[in-house]
């Protein structure tokens, strides 16, 4: 069942469990079916989240088509969101080809600039009841053996609050030692930055970069406020994981939708601990 993100935010946000959004490789049928069929097992809401550079192959459009297929075809709330959207043309454009949930990411910028930005998404998007996450802190950067390059991210809650006063987003993702892809080590996060900025505002906080996290402080990180986490690397590695276990071990006589299948029901199952870890399960409807 197609629909925003908002109100199942605004829910999860208020009996301390979070939404799970889960990147689709731009659209790959095997992902979404697969995380579609596992939220409906459990009655979770679940967000097919997409990245513009994901869909450079197989295009937006197809993203949008395919996941309101899935959507469709499943009795739980799915929405469509865009990850990391990076300038206003992008959003718009994500508008148009029907995504139910926009994320404009000026992490990058100065708050001042981040705000104006993320103000222009908003009073469009609000047009047609789409709802926006803003994010303040840039996410650590790492190179490919998962060893931190750089360290923006880590937001001081003061700024927070001053980004706040600025402009009004549906949701609100926040550094605090965060990133994307693999960690080597034990990521450095810093809950007591969720704390402070919980202790002022009640906007549904988003963690993005979850790959890795040690599971005691996703959720202690939802206790405190988080109310989507985010997850891309986990599950792409693993969906190639299985499709070559597929490979070598099944008599697949060349069918592709063997071979796919198989992959699509070994990663229901990723996605299922990953529900279960958000808490979400049976919270479809609320």
């Amino acid at each position: 069942m197609l629909t925003t993100s908002k109100q199942m935010l605004i829910h999860a946000s208020e009996n301390s469990y979070a939404v799970p959004a889960i990147n689709t490789q731009g659209g790959n049928y095997d992902i979404i079916w697969a995380i579609c069929r596992a939220a409906e097992e459990l009655h979770s809401p679940i967000i097919l989240a997409h990245y513009v550079s994901t869909g450079a192959y197989s295009g937006n459009d197809w993203f949008v088509n395919v996941a309101k297929w899935c959507a469709a075809k499943v009795s739980v709330p799915v929405a469509i969101h865009l990850d990391h959207g990076d300038c206003f043309e992008i959003c718009m454009d994500s508008l148009k080809l029907g995504f139910t949930s926009l994320m404009i990411d000026g992490s990058t910028k100065p708050i001042e600039e981040n705000a104006a930005m993320t103000n222009e998404v908003i009073k469009v998007a609000k047009c047609f009841g789409v709802p926006v996450e803003a994010e303040i802190g840039e996410l650590l950067r790492l190179d490919d053996a998962g060893e931190v390059m750089e360290n923006k991210n880590i937001v001081d809650p003061n700024e927070v609050k001053q980004f706040l006063k600025m402009c009004c987003p549906d949701s609100l993702a926040i550094g605090i030692g965060n990133a994307h892809g693999y960690y080597r080590g034990e990521p450095d996060i810093h809950l007591e930055i969720l704390e402070a900025v919980r202790s002022f505002t009640d906007v549904p906080l988003v963690l993005h970069g979850c790959t890795g996290m040690k599971d005691e402080v996703i959720k202690e990180a939802i206790r405190l406020g988080v109310a989507k986490i985010n997850f891309g690397t986990e599950i792409r590695y693993k969906y190639v994981a299985h499709y070559e276990e597929a490979l070598k071990t099944l008599d697949h006589q060349g069918h592709s939708w063997k071979l796919s299948q198989y992959a699509n029901e070994k990663l229901q199952e990723d996605v299922r601990k990953i529900i279960l870890l958000a808490g979400s399960e049976g919270k479809a409807g609320k």
